[in-house]
């Protein structure tokens, strides 16, 4: 899949500089993939999505207008028809069953209104998340554009040197943001576990997306995003910093003697006991040039030229369970019987 945009490698698109930070309510949760798993129902292991609703076990990239076949999203604008998606944390108990952690609701709930379901924060940025001038110009996606990043695959720290910018975050409270962990924290988190995938921001200019989902973008030659490093000469396109946050309230699971002896209770829903498979995708999805407009508003955080919906119209917005299995029990396995290796 081809974009043909050399004017863009020469910077000939119109600038752009912008911060957008917005929660992204749960759409569903279960066993569907279609970005690595494609029209295979159900797929290998739990994921938790949000976005538009027309998410299903099969989206080709090149027919599928997100758009033009959601009727509605889960995010707070409601020109973002994308869809993104990560694993699910479970609690594995000493007698070897598993429970899925919930999700603390990112957004909304402020002066006692409505609170969203689950879900995460999603971010838009031009450059490092709490530069409010947001000086760079980055290129915003193309329709059919979609990317992964992390492996499923990963258990050591060796692995995940590739991933620079895949980290966990144990709250103290809801300000915490330092340190960060590259493998699961391994002590307690008394306001749980946040989770963070920073998407890769280069791109090569012209594949909408490569065999592994990954080739056709980079991380900078140098440095990272936030320190302005420059795109390597193969991926010469820079994007938009994509940031996932999401907070799993592991606050009913923190018995310190799940965490002796250097151990910790948590497993991926791919069966990852280390915390090192941290992965997540992005199917792009933004109504007509939207994001465009947004990411020429030289705006932080607000977005007046985007259409924005209530909390109570982003919690209405799901699509069916298809693959119909007990993910809230208490469980013998993980769904899909991944085992915890």
């Amino acid at each position: 899949m081809f974009f043909t945009i050399a004017a863009a490698a020469f910077g000939l698109f119109a600038p752009a500089s912008a911060l957008l930070r917005f929660p992204c309510s749960s759409l569903t949760v279960q066993r569907l993939d279609p970005l690595v798993n494609p029209g295979m129902n159900p797929s290998a292991h739990l994921h938790q999505i949000v976005g538009g609703n027309s998410f299903n076990e099969t989206m080709p990239s090149e027919s599928h207008d997100l758009p033009s076949l959601s009727t509605c999203t889960s995010c707070q604008f409601s020109e973002d028809f994308s869809n993104y998606w990560t694993a699910v944390l479970f609690y594995k108990a000493k007698n070897g069953t598993f429970k899925r952690v919930p999700q603390r609701a990112q957004g909304g709930g402020f002066g006692g209104g409505a609170q969203n379901q689950g879900g995460m924060m999603v971010y838009y940025m031009t450059d490092a998340l709490f530069d409010t001038a947001q000086r760079s110009t980055v290129t915003a996606f193309k329709p059919g554009f979609r990317m992964l990043v992390g492996d499923s695959t990963y258990r050591d720290r060796e692995q995940a040197r590739k991933w620079r910018q895949l980290t966990y975050i144990c709250m103290e409270n809801e300000g915490t943001r330092a340190p960060e962990y590259i493998g699961f924290p391994p002590k307690p988190c008394p306001a749980g576990i946040m989770a963070n995938h920073r998407f890769p921001t280069c791109w090569d200019g012209k594949n909408l997306d490569s065999p592994n989902h990954q080739d056709h973008v980079a991380y900078p030659e140098s440095g990272t995003f936030e320190s302005g490093g420059p795109c390597p000469a193969s991926h010469p396109v820079k994007l938009p910093q994509i940031l996932l946050e999401t907070v799993w309230d592991t606050t009913a699971f923190n018995d310190p003697a799940d965490f002796a002896d250097g151990n910790q209770p948590f497993v991926w829903s791919s069966g990852d006991p280390t915390g090192y498979s941290s992965h997540a995708d992005y199917l792009f999805g933004w109504k007509d040039d939207s994001l465009q407009r947004a990411m020429d508003g030289h705006t932080y955080v607000s977005a007046p030229m985007l259409q924005s919906q209530g909390v109570a119209q982003q919690n209405q917005c799901k699509v069916p369970d298809v693959v119909r299995e007990d993910i809230d029990s208490w469980l013998t396995e993980l769904p899909g019987a991944n085992p915890v290796v």
